[in-house]
């Protein structure tokens, strides 16, 4: 049995990632909890016990991850987005507060839908275009209990994470469908025109963007780049979501840094009779909502 108390890898870890992050003590904390299953206030008052040695090979490898600097969603293997706790690697995008935000209006427009239409109809009926983890169609599912969630991604890798953390949300996964295919290709053709919403956090980078390395290097360039102006895929999702959503249904779509007019214009090119640019918590135009 080792004598090494856990305060000492906690001190180790902070050290060693100094220059990594601006938040080393808080990430060293991170992978110290994860290294000994420990919560945050498990480990405040288990720092002076000896570690196992099983903890200190664990912690060794978290640790010599992230100092080459792999992002510590993916060191972890999960991270929080909402109220759920989703598993994830390198075959998915990291979920980010940016897209919480996203998941958040969805969540209003599906209220509204159905609002709208009335209750006396079918259950509320959403999908999820390009869903890599699953973070936005399992958060419908969890906070939404009565809607059916339908989950479409071109990606067989995403699609086994998002399948792993459909698992993870219990008796709600039973609501929930996972497609492959690229957007609307993967839904069978009846449900044209029976959703209350379409929601997508595409790909939405210029291929001559510059990403930041840790972002460049660790995440799926597949999911970030979508060509060459980086509206690619909303030029395929805007015009084709008319027919797949009922006519108090919205698209809901996670965007980037100055794309807002163009997605604007592009609702107006196709006959939409609504369009609402929304900003995250950090005053950036974040989501277009585009109605019928």
């Amino acid at each position: 049995m080792s004598t090494v108390p856990l305060r000492a890898l906690v001190d180790e870890a902070t050290h060693r990632l100094r220059g990594v992050t601006d938040t080393p003590e808080l990430e060293a904390r991170r992978v110290v909890e994860r290294a000994t299953d420990l919560d945050s206030r498990e480990l405040r008052f288990a720092l002076d016990r000896p570690v196992t040695e099983r903890e200190i090979a664990h912690f060794d490898r978290m640790l010599e991850r992230r100092i080459v600097g792999e992002p510590l969603q993916y060191v972890l293997g999960s991270w929080g987005f909402r109220h759920l706790d989703l598993f994830l690697d390198r075959r998915v995008l990291i979920p980010r507060p940016e897209t919480e935000v996203v998941a958040e209006i969805a969540l209003v427009e599906l209220d509204r839908a159905v609002a709208v239409r009335g209750s006396a109809h079918p259950p509320p009926r959403a999908v999820d275009l390009g869903t890599g983890s699953g973070a936005i169609a399992l958060s419908i599912a969890v906070e939404r209990p009565n809607a059916e969630v339908w989950a479409t991604d071109a990606s067989t890798d995403a699609l086994d994470i998002a399948r792993a953390n459909l698992v993870g949300i219990g008796r709600h996964a039973s609501r929930v469908q996972l497609f492959w295919g690229d957007w609307f290709d993967a839904i069978a053709p009846d449900l044209v025109g029976t959703f209350d919403l379409v929601v997508s956090n595409p790909p939405y980078v210029a291929a001559h963007e510059e990403l930041p390395a840790v972002v460049r290097d660790w995440e799926p360039a597949a999911a970030l780049v979508a060509g060459p102006t980086g509206l690619e895929a909303y030029e395929v999702i805007v015009p084709a979501a008319r027919r797949w959503l009922q006519p108090a249904g919205a698209l809901v779509l996670e965007i980037g840094a100055g794309q807002a007019a163009a997605l604007c214009a592009l609702a107006d090119a196709h006959g939409y009779n609504h369009r609402s640019v929304h900003r995250d918590l950090a005053g950036r135009d974040r989501v277009v909502v585009i109605r019928p």
